[in-house]
């Protein structure tokens, strides 16, 4: 490894966000929330057989029967050894560790297009604006027939194809043929490959005169100072109120969550501290000043919101700052450091546990479960298990006197319910599925609308017609869904597709406005600002 330690700490889930369309950004930027940043390794003599691995490695290289890939054997070696520390340390292999660094710093070399694979036709669906392919005349709903010389139209091509044809270094310029409503013949279009900044804020707007909204996907490298520039551009379009959407954020730096937690305190205060086995204790302060440390103040949280959030969601809570709304969040509060090595491979090593203010450790219990160990493909997947119970254990108190606990979790002051047919599995296999994906692809990217999204969003509803069209649409695949369970799905499957729908005509940021129209979470929050905005009205 090298030496010489980056000390950049990261806190992140494991989990990774059920990507809902394939996107090319010259790799496939995901919703995967993960971790990055900085050390080396040395040796260290942790006892007299502290050299065995190293003497085995040696003794298969020099006397075993057969010739094999040592480097295999020794990332095998490592992989085991990780695995079995702790569910969040873990082993990568250079492209992993790659392509997590992209997805947390934002920022890497592609040409700004999402596509779906609709019929073994990937159809344009997105496009960053002003990038490169952008730039160079692509339009969504673009159907691609070629990259370079691979011709894609009628064949089985996997994502992995795709992205190999569509990265690229910087500079460099790909072909694409593509077949467009409007023309007879193909058309062929050319992108220079570049730059591509993706923001880690999903949506920034005004869901009322006086409240705004912000959703977060992950803390990435500039997810402060793009979440402070939304807020003051917010305040200048009358917002006095916010709704920060913290939901699905499964983490990312440390070191950011700990700049967002600033924006809402105007002087220096504990936002979090770390300690660990070979960590002394270290607090980590506000930097005051922030720019939204006045005003009422709404989270909005689930059971994916983890690690990096949960920083913020405790120094909230346990300063009285603001309110949590939904739901129990992940728990997980311990805290990685990246350590690479030479050929690009990285550990990601539990080093510490963080602490909110109050002192509450919020990690959810995880124990290892041996039974996944019989054989050698289930060696890395499904050892730990994670304990899903919740159970108060020490109790604190804030200034105001709210009661708080330690445990697997934040607990929000408002509990969101369950919704049942949110959480069935027939929904969620349909979530998993490219079912919706399918059929408003195939049903509404025949011509772009003429109204703008303002209309759209204040007047379009999905008609009963579509919403009876993608049952039998369904049912033409071999779903089998009950009248019962149609009825009882209606206004989640409307939902999903009407932002769909949304989000093809009028970008990503439509697709969360749409939700947001029917959201139980946010007309929570609503609700607990609206009484405020009356009183304020009454004084006058």
């Amino acid at each position: 490894m090298q030496k010489g330690r980056k000390r950049n700490i990261f806190v992140a889930a494991t989990y990774a966000a059920t990507l809902l369309l394939g996107l090319i950004l010259g790799q496939n930027y995901s919703d995967q929330q993960r971790v990055t940043s900085g050390g080396s390794l040395v040796p260290i003599g942790l006892s007299d057989n502290a050299y065995k691995i190293q003497q085995v490695v040696d003794l298969i290289s020099t006397r075993y029967v057969d010739s094999i890939n040592m480097d295999s054997v020794q990332n095998g070696a490592i992989n085991h050894i990780i695995s079995h520390l702790d569910p969040y340390s873990t082993f990568l292999m250079p492209n992993e560790s790659q392509s997590q660094t992209e997805i947390l710093e934002g920022t890497f070399e592609g040409i700004g297009m999402e596509y779906f694979n609709l019929n073994d036709t990937l159809l344009v669906v997105g496009l960053i604006t002003n990038g490169p392919a952008d730039k160079g005349g692509f339009k969504v709903g673009d159907r691609i027939l070629r990259i370079g010389k691979k011709e894609l139209a009628g064949k089985t091509v996997s994502k992995e194809e795709v992205e190999k044809l569509m990265r690229g270094k910087r500079g460099s310029s790909v072909e694409m043929a593509v077949l467009r409503d409007s023309l007879t013949t193909p058309l062929v279009l050319k992108a220079v490959r570049d730059q591509i900044n993706v923001s880690s804020l999903d949506v920034a707007y005004m869901l009322e005169p006086t409240v705004g909204f912000i959703r977060i996907r992950r803390f990435s490298l500039k997810t402060a100072e793009e979440f402070k520039t939304a807020v003051i551009d917010l305040k200048k379009q009358g917002a006095k109120n916010l709704i920060l959407d913290l939901r699905d954020n499964g983490g990312g730096y440390f070191h950011i969550a700990i700049k967002m937690a600033s924006e809402f305190f105007t002087d220096q205060r504990l936002v979090v501290y770390t300690e660990g086995a070979h960590e002394l204790r270290q607090d980590y302060l506000s930097e005051g000043k922030g720019a939204y440390a006045q005003g009422k103040l709404i989270l909005l949280v689930n059971e994916r919101t983890a690690s990096a959030s949960e920083v913020v969601s405790g120094a909230i809570q346990d300063w009285d700052r603001g309110t949590l709304i939904g739901r129990r969040t992940y728990g997980k509060a311990t805290v990685q450091e990246l350590f690479d090595f030479s050929d690009g491979s990285t550990i990601n090593l539990s080093i510490a546990r963080y602490y909110t203010p109050l002192g509450r450790s919020i990690q959810r219990k995880y124990t290892p479960n041996w039974s996944n160990m019989q054989d050698y493909a289930s060696m890395y997947h499904g050892l730990w298990s994670l304990d899903t119970t919740y159970a108060h254990a020490m109790s604190y108190q804030t200034k105001l006197g709210k009661k708080l606990y330690s445990g697997g979790g934040i607990v929000p002051d408002v509990i969101v319910p369950v919704d049942s047919n949110e959480v069935s599995l027939l929904y969620q296999d349909l979530m998993r599925s490219s079912m919706l994906e399918q059929f408003v692809y195939s049903r509404f990217t025949k011509k772009l609308p003429a109204y703008s999204i303002e209309n759209f969003l204040q007047g379009y509803t999905l008609p009963a017609s579509e919403y009876n069209g993608f049952m039998r649409f369904l049912a033409d695949k071999g779903w089998r869904i009950s009248p019962r369970k149609q009825q009882d799905l209606h206004d989640l499957i409307q939902s999903d597709i009407e932002a769909l729908v949304g989000r093809y005509y009028f970008g990503r940021e439509a697709y969360f406005k749409v939700k947001n129209r029917n959201d139980a979470f946010v007309e929570q929050a609503l609700g607990q600002i609206k009484p405020v905005q009356t009183l304020a009205s009454n004084r006058r």
